[in-house]
């Protein structure tokens, strides 16, 4: 990969890591741009982040993992103690492998939801404006948007409407009576806000929703669209009043809701599509409250998801395909500056041996020795590189012995 670096994949995932622990490592936009600008100061040679509701990930090269974890430790609120106990950390080819799987889909909290992909692409663009990608990040990632794309068109992994937006309003359906005539508060309409509020109008044709947003226009947009009510961020209470459902999915970094501002006359289910938990677990304490977080949301399992883990296999044979595309370009990348020094060293043998022979020899034919030198020099590095391309050649050992034996140095471009 680097010949003084390793390329790391670190984080914690809903795997192991809950989502108070998750909440804890989640990174807003102003902490990764924070993130960047540190790893860029301490010598970081290529590195991009993301940060969902369902993980916190850094890609990127280090001397050792800890010189990343650090970066993370530092611009979150969780600890180094924390993320031992939770996290995962792959090196190399298990990175690479671990970066397909989840930009495909096939490591999702709900399998085949392939909004991680447009992700991994704005934390690629941020890092790049910020000089942070080597040309080893920039085609992994371009091979795994080819692969999310290719098992997208190719397989059925993502048919049928499953997301935690889905699952909620199923949730909802499923356990409210009489929902067309209850009242449903919508508060945040970020992108999974939206498209929860998109799936509540498709599959309740309920039109007693009221939209709130701490930025109004983007509520009214919506609003308009789907043609709801909005109100003002300030009748945040007394419109928890009214509701008998709460589907709460800002950005915020801490609690919005909790039983202080609950002031109830009727049961009221509130659903946490948010990371960090923005409803406080005391709202419980009050009769009739049920909170429902999206981790709950996400274990459900349905007709749908049973249909796309009969996918699985062709959307790996898909990732195999185009990671040993990558491999080979990896491969060739890695021994290609070894064998443009071996073909200077050849030239230089050349060079000063035909000066030689011009010398020595009456009537010497420069051309055509020029000629028939280049041929020999291009079959034997050739040779070389036929060997190097081997999938049974120890690529690192051979790299080592040609330097050694032609007495040449080449230095792996980033």
């Amino acid at each position: 990969m680097s010949r003084n670096t390793t390329f790391y994949a670190l984080g914690l995932s809903y795997k192991k890591a809950d989502a108070t622990i998750r909440g804890k490592f989640s990174l807003d936009a102003k902490a990764q741009s924070i993130l960047l600008v540190q790893a860029e100061a301490e010598g970081i040679e290529s590195l991009i982040v993301t940060s969902t509701c369902n993980r916190t990930e850094i890609y990127g090269f280090a001397n050792h993992p800890y010189e990343l974890i650090k970066l993370l430790c530092e611009n979150s609120k969780g600890s180094v103690q924390e993320f031992q106990e939770v996290a995962y950390i792959y090196k190399n080819q298990e990175a690479v492998n671990h970066m397909f799987r989840v930009g495909t889909g096939l490591d999702s909290q709900i399998l085949g939801d392939f909004e991680i992909i447009s992700q991994i692409k704005n934390a690629f663009n941020q890092s790049k404006s910020y000089g942070l990608v080597n040309t080893f990040m920039e085609r992994l990632v371009n091979s795994v948007i080819q692969a999310s794309k290719k098992i997208k068109t190719d397989t059925e992994i993502s048919s049928g409407a499953t997301s935690v937006s889905f699952a909620s309003v199923q949730y909802i359906i499923k356990n409210v009576e009489d929902i067309a005539n209850k009242n449903i508060l919508l508060f945040g309409t970020g992108k999974i806000g939206r498209n929860t509020c998109e799936n509540l109008v498709k599959h309740t044709k309920h039109e007693q929703i009221t939209l709130i947003n701490r930025t109004k226009d983007k509520a009214e947009k919506l609003a308009e669209k789907l043609n709801l009510v909005v109100k003002d961020y300030a009748d945040l209470q007394l419109e928890l009043q009214k509701a008998d459902v709460v589907v709460v999915a800002t950005g915020a970094q801490n609690p919005t809701i909790d039983k202080a501002i609950l002031n109830l006359k009727k049961p009221l289910l509130i659903l946490d599509l948010s990371i960090p938990k923005n409803v406080n677990e005391n709202v419980t304490e009050i009769e009739g409250v049920t909170l429902i977080h999206m981790d709950h949301l996400s274990q459900m399992t349905d007709e749908t998801l049973e249909n796309r883990k009969r996918h699985i296999p062709a959307a790996e044979a898909i990732i195999e395909e185009i990671k040993e595309e990558f491999s080979l370009w990896t491969k060739g990348r890695k021994f290609a500056p070894t064998i443009n020094a071996l073909k200077a060293k050849l030239n230089d043998i050349k060079n000063s041996e035909l000066d030689f022979q011009s010398k020595k020899i009456a009537n010497f034919n420069e051309e055509q020795a020029e000629i028939i030198s280049n041929r020999i020099i291009q079959k034997i590095t050739t040779h070389f590189a036929n060997h190097l391309k081997d999938e049974n050649t120890m690529v690192d050992e051979s790299i080592e012995w040609i330097e050694k034996v032609f007495k040449i140095e080449a230095l792996v471009s980033k």
